[in-house]
């Protein structure tokens, strides 16, 4: 039970400190996602103990992430996707394959039988869409070529890590891998990007005026809000994160002539509700369990591959665009976040994983969530030429 004082109070200091570690990452030129995160490992259960991840906190935290992808997808078009495709395609895939072998087999040369290496390598794989997005929104670099690769990608990245956590998991458990009910899976989770991307888009451009038919100014808003939450919704029922539909919600609402007011009504939204996201994905690692010698090789060499087999699966697949642009797309798909840690959890529950392992998997997923966006911003800010 959760009282609704602790909740307002865990609610205040999470906000304070997501503004206060945003303000001092800014001013050593840093995004401030990063200082968010770090705020939330000193105020969480390892360092302060002043927040402790619960049910409402972590609802907040995905309708954060939910907005803020939502807002990405305001600034995406679909034509500017479908000029990437080729190269969103392979980096996407690449991007899977590479830190899956990768992890696997550092998971079994290190001593674990094959079917839990599998389920180890698992939380190497996906990219966390969110907080490469918050970089690159923070930068203004979205129209960007890499950025429209960048998000392609992650959108494949999520289906093929979607398939693999599905074969992983049955291994567990002992059960044969059904080709058939994968493929179904698979159908399914494609049919419903392209149906909703392909004929969102098209409606919402000839009938964007039914925005405005209501009499309330904020009309557009609120109907593309509701969009948002039902699309992200029908998402998870088709197996994708909620954070895929959501992103489609912003790209179809950027079809209609009132992108621009839309996009600047939902920067309060953002302002208030992203945070918690950033900040609870913080204090989710329990610095106990790495405060030995063995668990900091550990995670420093689990660490180098997944930063490592990341990079070179976007660096690959996005070679069309140049050596520094191939390179911009690989750090953009490193930070795993919040993905890795939901892998983590559910190896944790399937006694895959030790509490050690759990720790570093999920240190892992959040070192690069925090070593990617000062890096990638890096990257983004030189100026050798046009933005393309």
């Amino acid at each position: 039970m959760h009282h609704a004082s602790d909740i307002l109070l865990s609610l205040f200091i999470i906000f304070v400190a997501a503004q206060l570690g945003a303000e001092l990452a800014q001013r050593l030129k840093l995004p401030g996602v990063v200082g968010e995160i770090a705020a939330g490992c000193i105020v969480g259960p390892s360092v302060l103990g002043w927040v402790v991840p619960n049910e409402p906190l972590e609802v907040l935290a995905e309708i954060g992430v939910v907005l803020l992808l939502f807002s990405v997808g305001l600034e995406t078009r679909l034509d500017d996707l479908k000029r990437v495709g080729r190269s969103a395609f392979l980096v996407g895939v690449l991007g899977v394959i590479i830190p899956f072998v990768m992890g696997s087999a550092w998971a079994h040369l290190s001593g674990f039988p094959w079917n839990k290496s599998l389920f180890i390598a698992a939380a190497f794989v996906a990219t966390s869409a969110g907080i490469t997005a918050r970089v690159l929104q923070e930068l203004g670099a979205l129209q960007r070529v890499e950025s429209r690769v960048i998000l392609g990608a992650a959108v494949i990245d999520d289906i093929l890590a979607m398939l693999l956590l599905g074969v992983v998991v049955a291994l567990q458990a002992g059960d044969s891998v059904n080709i058939g009910s994968l493929a179904v899976v698979l159908v399914e989770a494609v049919g419903f990007l392209l149906v909703i991307g392909w004929v969102g888009t098209r409606v919402m451009r000839r009938k964007s005026h039914w925005l405005e038919g209501p009499v309330n100014p904020l009309s557009p808003l609120t109907i593309v809000l509701a969009l948002c939450l039902g699309l992200a919704f029908l998402s998870t029922k088709f197996g994708l994160a909620a954070i895929i539909g959501a992103f489609l919600a912003g790209m179809i609402a950027s079809e209609t002539t009132q992108r621009e007011s839309l996009e600047h009504q939902t920067q309060p939204l953002l302002a208030l509700l992203t945070p918690f996201f950033f900040v609870i994905t913080g204090s989710k690692i329990d610095l106990a369990q790495l405060a030995n010698a063995d668990a900091l090789i550990m995670l420093i060499v689990v660490t180098l591959i997944a930063i490592v087999s990341k990079l070179a699966g976007g660096f690959l697949g996005a070679l069309s665009l140049g050596r520094r642009g191939a390179t911009i797309v690989g750090v953009g798909m490193v930070p795993r976040g919040e993905v890795g840690v939901v892998i983590a959890s559910l190896g944790l529950t399937a006694g895959v994983f030790t509490d050690k392992t759990y720790a570093v998997i999920v240190a892992m997923s959040l070192l690069t969530a925090m070593v990617t966006p000062p890096v990638l911003a890096a990257l983004l800010r030189q100026k050798d030429g046009p933005v393309p």
